[in-house]
Formats: C-alpha cells, structure tokens, sequence
C-alpha cells in the first residue's frame, strides 16, 4: 500500500468527518488567504483559489464564509496575517515526511511540530532535507467498483484530457496529471458521470520506503496528529505499508 493513494482517500474520509465538527472550516479558511495572497481574488485568473474553492464547496462551506475569507484576503475587510511555510522531517524508518503550514505565530507552529516529531519516533529537519524526494501532481482516484468504464476506455479518456498517468491499486484507480491539468481531467471525467474520490493538488514521492510493525503504528499515528494539527494543511509522506498491517493498525 503506497502511502499517497491510500493516504488521499483517508484524508479524504478524515475531512468529511472533520466537515461534521466544524474543524475543517478553519484550515480551509487559512488556505484560501493564502491563495488569495499569492495569486489575488479572482479565482478565473488564480487557480489555486479555484481548487480551494472546490475544495470549500465540497466539505459544504457557506458561500458567505467564502466570500467573506476572501475579502479579508484582499484587505477588504480586517483579518488575521497569516503565512505559510513549509516544513520537512523523517518519521519512523526514515521514512520523509513534508508538511504545508498556515500560521499567525512561526515560533509557537515549529515548536509544536518539533514536538509532535519527536514524540512519535521522528525528528523535524532542516529546509530542502526531503522536498527533492516529492514531485507537485494532481491526483485523482476513482473508486473501481463505481467505474463501468472498460479500463482501456477509461485510459484513453483521461490520456487525451492531458493525464500522464492511470494504474489500478486495490479497490482504487488512481489518475495522475500535471497541476495545471488537474481541473480538465476532473471535468472529463465527471462529464461521463464519474465521481472522483478524491480530486487535489499533492506532492508525490519519487520513491517509497517500506514500514511494518511498531514503525507503521508510530507513522500512522504521526501521520494523524500532524493532520489534526490547527495549522497543517497538508501533510506528505513517503511511506508504504502493507494492507494487512493496515488491518491490525485499525
């Protein structure tokens, strides 16, 4: 089991979960200052506003929230400064982990991550230690069973949309395209009637690094606690771990 794939959908899961408590709101609220801020309001001429838009819409966020975020971005209406950065570390069996933070505080955000690091069998790095292990995609996953498309058929449908990649993994195709192609080949295929799981912006692994045991215990729960971070938007991960130890980790 690769650690991106598998990983996305239980992300995927873990936000409609968080959708419910509201918790996602606020992490969907910094990323979209930060779009915002790097690209301006207008999500036609910036899409990474667009994506996260999407992305609001999709975990049932009031257009109003929305808006009213974006205003804030821009400086129409008074809000908080954030910035993002990005941090880098090794998790248990070195195993190179890379994480998107939105913070109003850099000192208390890198204290808290060095920590959770540390706890979990992993230690925080310095910058450029594992960003040349991950590649910026877009990754859609489908889910088999709901695809009555042959899968010859369903290849050439998503290579002609510009996608540069489709595998089957378990109960899962997973599609992948340059970031700039992410939203054509999402629209193709929910053209046809087919529902992506999940539909991002990601970093990929070049490589993967294989964990069993107590190692993929610690990683997982890793994994978790940088997820459920206030100010991690996006964690990512090399690791692979087999189904079965999957199974027993629950």
């Amino acid at each position: 089991m690769a650690g991106h794939s598998k990983w996305a959908n239980i992300k995927h899961r873990k936000a409609k979960q968080d959708a419910q408590k509201g918790k996602i709101f606020t992490k969907l609220g910094k990323e979209l200052i930060v779009a915002v801020k790097q690209g301006g309001g207008d999500p036609e001429a910036n899409p990474r506003l667009k994506a996260v838009i999407q992305k609001c819409r999709e975990a049932n966020m009031p257009m109003d929230n929305i808006n009213r975020t974006i205003a804030k971005a821009t400086g129409e209406l008074a809000g908080v400064n954030y910035e993002e950065i990005v941090y880098e570390g090794y998790g248990p069996g070195g195993v190179a982990v890379l994480l998107n933070v939105t913070t109003d505080n850099r000192n208390r955000t890198a204290g808290e991550i060095r920590h959770l690091f540390s706890k979990h069998g992993g230690n925080l790095g310095e910058s450029g230690c594992v960003a040349w292990m991950f590649e910026n995609k877009g990754l859609i996953t489908l889910n088999k069973e709901e695809v009555t498309m042959d899968g010859d058929d369903l290849m050439l449908l998503v290579l002609d949309a510009g996608a540069e990649d489709m595998k089957e993994e378990d109960d899962m195709i997973e599609i992948i395209t340059a970031p700039e192609d992410l939203h054509k080949v999402k629209e193709v295929l929910t053209a046809q009637g087919l529902k992506p799981e999940v539909a991002e912006l990601t970093m990929l692994p070049k490589s993967t690094v294989a964990v069993q045991g107590d190692e993929a215990v610690k990683m997982m729960k890793l994994m978790d606690l940088l997820e459920d971070h206030d100010d991690v938007q996006a964690v990512y991960a090399n690791f692979e771990i087999s189904d079965e130890q999957m199974e027993m980790i629950g």
